[in-house]
């Protein structure tokens, strides 16, 4: 019976299962063995921690038990964390001990660069829940102050960063405390190493989210390579600025049990993989979202919708490979979000041909809010 594993319960490795289960009876004669490799059996949807601060979700809302999915699907959860990796990727080394595969399937994730001086005084919103807790907690706590907010990308890999959620905090943010009244007595800045932030969604959107940010009188701190924080300050190679509250997203990079293996790795640290999202050199191992390199435009993103995308081509090409065939399928690179502003939306999409921007609206908000239960309705 073949084997195969997938490390990580996230988005990557919840597609790549749904692929696998749906494509296994071409396999004729065998029933195809899952196993899941993570800490917990649980998925965290991440896009929603933007609506944490403001009350409108609960960890309880974002958290799912993926027990009854796996049931569903026939997959063993082997609660344990990836350590390493051998036999040219036949054998996984985990917490729990080795479990060997016929095909693996990488989708951990990335991992946040923390090395800026004073970096621990910076929240990042969404290194997990707590996280975004926390920034709830510290802005019902607060009676008035500056809220600096930005990001910055992998020195080694500029594109390897996750910016599109600091525009949400940043917009959502400004707009609950309006709806509660106390705007006036905050100051917002916005920081980012970049001149034109959010140039991987397209220009036309780069001009709308900093006219947004005039209108909303939020200030900006734009251009200049970050030095590090402390408890009320950041600096930067541009001068410095007073803050009470600090949310930061840094850059991307590979995880940390990467360097005990022999994993080809990127400028920036992340698993080199091809066209077919096959990591380079090795036999059916693949890797998918944002714990991978893949060839592709600069503005290729770090989202969610691209790690389903790509995990499904890793998913269908591993499988092509244990028919004794050659991987074939690649992924469409398509950035397609909704910029929430906790009661209005902007929908950015752009492919190698488009790029869409649409005003912010109320009926995005709800899309967005429709596209969450539609999404985990399956896991549920």
């Amino acid at each position: 019976m073949p084997s195969i594993t997938i490390v990580g319960s996230g988005f990557a490795g919840l597609t790549a299962i749904k692929t696998l289960r749906s494509t296994s009876h071409r396999i004729v004669g065998s029933r195809l063995a899952l196993k899941l490799v993570s800490p917990r059996p649980e998925f965290v949807y991440y896009p929603g921690l933007i609506w944490v601060p403001s009350g409108r979700r609960t960890a309880e809302d974002l958290k799912l038990d993926l027990t009854p999915f796996f049931e569903k699907m026939g997959v063993e959860h082997i609660a344990a964390e990836a350590i390493g990796l051998r036999d040219g990727g036949r054998v996984l080394e985990t917490t729990a001990g080795d479990v060997p595969n016929n095909g693996l399937i990488l989708g951990t994730g990335g991992r946040f660069i923390r090395k800026l001086p004073g970096i621990e005084h910076a929240i990042i919103p969404c290194a997990d829940i707590a996280a975004a807790e926390q920034i709830r907690d510290r802005l019902r706590a607060m009676e008035g102050g500056t809220i600096a907010m930005g990001f910055a990308g992998n020195p080694h890999e500029p594109n390897s960063m996750r910016g599109g959620p600091i525009f949400e905090f940043l917009f959502g943010i400004d707009s609950q405390l309006r709806a509660e009244g106390r705007r006036e007595r905050f100051e917002l800045v916005f920081f980012t190493p970049a001149e034109r932030p959010g140039n991987r969604l397209g220009p036309k959107a780069v001009d709308k989210l900093l006219a947004e940010m005039r209108r909303r009188d939020i200030a900006t701190h734009l251009g200049h390579k970050l030095k590090g924080f402390t408890a009320d300050k950041v600096m930067t190679e541009g001068g410095e600025f007073p803050a009470d509250l600090i949310l930061f997203m840094p850059g991307l990079t590979g995880n940390q049990w990467f360097d005990n293996t022999a994993l080809p790795r990127s400028p920036g640290g992340l698993v080199q993989a091809d066209a077919h999202c096959r990591v380079t050199g090795f036999e059916r191992v693949y890797v998918a979202g944002d714990s991978g390199s893949f060839p592709g435009p600069e503005w290729m993103p770090k989202q969610a919708h691209m790690a389903d995308l790509q995990a499904e081509a890793a998913a269908l090409n591993l499988m092509a490979e244990l028919r004794g065939g050659a991987p074939t399928h690649t992924f469409k690179v398509e950035l397609l979000c909704i910029v929430d502003a906790y009661d209005r939306g902007m929908l950015v999409g752009r492919t190698e041909k488009h790029n869409l921007v649409l005003p912010s609206l109320r009926l995005f908000h709800w899309l967005k809010h429709l596209f969450e239960w539609w999404y985990l309705r399956s896991y549920r």
